[in-house]
């Protein structure tokens, strides 16, 4: 402590991760590639809503932060489907005290800037490139505003550099790093909802789904009393809608409520303002090299949007890191092949998990076996609540490690299938029981009614 420098490299957790090392009492050098987005005229980059749930509560809450950044959400307490008819209905998320929050992506980051420029042994570089990084030596280059490049010399690196990390890249080139990307067919764009006479043009608390099978849009509250609406869909499907009277044709054809909410002239703007972004999976394996190096976020787990677990993950990443620290003593030759060993099988677990519900989300949703199934978790949830724990539940509000909920989900399904087997066998058989006795008694009502019958045929008059 006191004289360890680390050094943590830009994007989504970067700033988390550098006020958990400060706390220590490390000195820690931020470098970031882009301008300070708290005084920049222009913010480049995405705007897609951020959904924080309980794993990034809980490591926000231990730098002191939580409070101040729920106050900035908007809770959303379930899932509003809206059918190609126009019907809408709601499917929660958990308990009625369970909620998700809509977080704004850039007050968040300038919130978590702002934190950690409040501590005095850490310092933030702006408009930094990062060049090259050398672990072994503990030393990186950087190319900063007078274009000379500079090498740092450090005790720990930290690759917060997003899923395109170049602290990875380097990396990749030792031996026994395993390494894997997947660009899916699917692409998303942003479109936006606007206010409806000073308030939201649709219920507020709710993330808004419109599930068409192949495809799907969302939208999700802001404090402005906008939405941000994200269209995800195959870049096929995008490049079938080159002119706005293809727009308005498709909208009309799959989303015809949302037009009206959004504005014909606003959505043929927003929807050509920028082309369909791509979405991509990164695994890799281990997270650190030696004691000099350690990946966290998108830069060691980059993952597709569908569970809103990317930002919450990363969070993550930082607390179980700085939970090993405590536990280790600060030995980080201890902690980062300790923090790689814990945490890989649950980062890829929650990768896989939400190309999953990208699935749930644009076609399962729109399922009755889907809501009743989803309806028995629940009755099962209430009755044995330590026993059977619907999947959202473990990963959106626990910190039940995402392979052990993976398991756990597993297990629950087939207890459930097998239930409902046998459920139906009983049923079956209890109806066959009934038809039989039911069937049977005719014919013996009729045989015992026989011998009486021909008396009276059989009788002679006097």
């Amino acid at each position: 402590n006191n004289g360890t420098q680390g050094k943590v490299m830009k994007q989504n957790c970067f700033a988390l991760n550098a006020c958990f090392f400060a706390k220590r009492n490390f000195h820690v050098d931020v470098y970031e590639a882009r301008e300070d987005i708290r005084v920049a005229k222009f913010i480049r980059g995405r705007s897609i809503n951020l959904a924080l749930s309980y794993r990034g509560r809980q490591a926000l809450k231990v730098i002191g932060l939580e409070d101040k950044i729920v106050s900035k959400g908007v809770p959303m307490r379930a899932r509003m489907i809206h059918s190609l008819s126009g019907k809408k209905y709601a499917i929660p998320y958990g308990t009625k005290s369970q909620y998700i929050l809509s977080i704004s992506r850039e007050q968040l980051n300038k919130d978590l800037l702002t934190a950690v420029e409040s501590y005095p042994n850490a310092k933030v570089h702006f408009g930094h490139r990062l060049l090259k990084c050398n672990p072994e030596e503990g030393m990186v280059t950087l190319l900063g505003s007078d274009k000379v490049p500079k090498d740092v010399t450090c005790d720990l690196i930290v690759g917060c550099d997003g899923a395109y990390s170049t602290v990875r890249a380097h990396l990749m080139k030792k031996p026994r790093f395993d390494y894997s990307q997947r660009y899916i067919p699917h692409g998303y764009m942003e479109l936006t909802i606007p206010p409806k006479n000073g308030d939201y043009a649709m219920e507020p608390n709710y993330l808004h789904i419109w599930p068409r099978n192949a495809f799907m849009m969302i939208a999700l509250p802001n404090m402005n009393k906008s939405f941000t609406c994200t269209l995800f869909m195959s870049f096929e499907e995008f490049e079938k809608l080159p002119t706005s009277v293809d727009v308005l044709d498709f909208f009309q054809k799959n989303f015809p409520d949302a037009i009206p909410l959004m504005g014909e002239q606003a959505l043929v703007r927003d929807f050509f303002q920028l082309p369909a972004q791509p979405m991509i999976s990164v695994k890799c394996s281990p997270f650190h090299f030696k004691s000099h190096c350690v990946l966290m976020g998108d830069a060691a787990h980059a993952i597709v949007p569908f569970f809103g677990q990317g930002m919450n993950a990363g969070f993550e990443d930082c607390l179980v890191f700085d939970e090993l620290m405590d536990k280790f003593n600060n030995d980080l030759s201890v902690c980062l092949p300790e923090y790689s060993r814990f945490r890989i099988p649950d980062d890829h677990a929650i990768s896989d998990l939400s190309m999953y519900n990208y699935i749930e989300m644009r076609a399962h949703v729109n399922s009755r076996w889907f809501i009743f199934h989803k309806g028995i978790e629940q009755c099962l949830h209430a009755m044995m609540p330590s026993t059977f724990i619907p999947l959202y539940t473990m990963v959106a509000f626990s910190r039940i490690r995402y392979h052990e909920a993976v398991l756990r989900w597993h297990w629950q399904k087939k207890v459930i299938n097998k239930g409902l087997a046998v459920l139906g066998l009983l049923v079956a058989v209890g109806t066959a029981h009934l038809l039989v006795n039911h069937m049977s008694l005719r014919p013996l009502d009729y045989l015992r009614r026989l011998p009486e019958s021909w008396g009276r045929f059989l009788q002679v008059p006097e």
